[in-house]
């Protein structure tokens, strides 16, 4: 597949056409951002390991039935995707409090919730990405109310397989974030990434935060954090 013009620029990855306009390559940087941009650094080796760790999670979900624009792992940095409209919506799948939501609600970080809470954000920097819910979605289009039932139903198997696999692997899913897109066909496929940018990971031991929160909030350990991940995962 050859790789031609770059069709995009985000914080985490660049976006290039490919010689078939079914497929795209996804190339993913070190750089490193928090706080909606305001934040910025570099992570070494980030963009290696996040690619790695997403193309892995994304062929174990697959396995399992969850349909997504993975194709082939190109090198360590690069992969080949299906090419999809992403539909404007971050899925936040959150287990336990932590982020955001233990500010917003009062809630101590660390304590489990009652039962999965699933929350939607929309995509637009200028914003901020608010949260939106299903009325929101539903009145400005962003999704059908089909769309939105299969998104949702994806979203919850796959924090159920993820907290499942990651649980032998001593690693505490607190909550993490999901981007869907349309194929050309109009399936809906699970795009963009699932790693350290955009999962809490926590050592189910020690709690021990194996994530960009190290970044976010200056914990150190970044970079050990993210290979230790990648070990666990991978094995290297």
């Amino acid at each position: 597949m050859e790789k031609r013009e770059q069709l995009y620029e985000g914080k985490a990855k660049k976006v290039f056409a490919t010689d078939d306009p079914k497929y795209c390559i996804v190339s993913y940087k070190d750089s490193a951002t928090a706080f909606n941009g305001l934040k910025k650094g570099e992570i070494h080796d980030k963009g290696m390991i996040n690619n790695r760790v997403t193309n892995h999670l994304m062929r174990l979900l697959a396995a399992a039935g969850i349909p997504t624009h993975y194709v082939e792992e190109l090198s360590p940095r690069e992969t080949l995707v299906k090419k999809v409209d992403i539909i404007p919506l971050e899925v936040i799948v959150r287990n336990i409090a932590a982020g955001s939501l233990s500010k917003r609600l009062g809630i101590p970080e660390g304590t489990k919730l009652k039962r999965t809470v699933l929350e939607y954000s929309y995509k637009n920097d200028d914003l901020g990405d608010p949260m939106v819910n299903d009325y929101h979605i539903l009145a400005m289009e962003y999704a059908t109310e089909e769309e939105l039932k299969t998104i949702a139903g994806y979203a919850l198997r796959i924090n159920e397989l993820l907290s499942d696999y990651l649980r032998d692997l001593h690693i505490e899913l607190i909550d993490f974030k999901l981007e869907f897109g349309k194929t050309a066909g109009g399936e809906i496929v699970l795009a963009d990434e699932i790693s350290p940018d955009t999962c809490r990971f926590w050592d189910s031991v020690t709690h021990k935060k194996l994530d960009k929160d190290r970044f976010r909030q200056d914990l150190g350990g970044v970079e050990d954090a993210y290979k230790e991940i990648l070990r666990r995962l991978l094995g290297e």
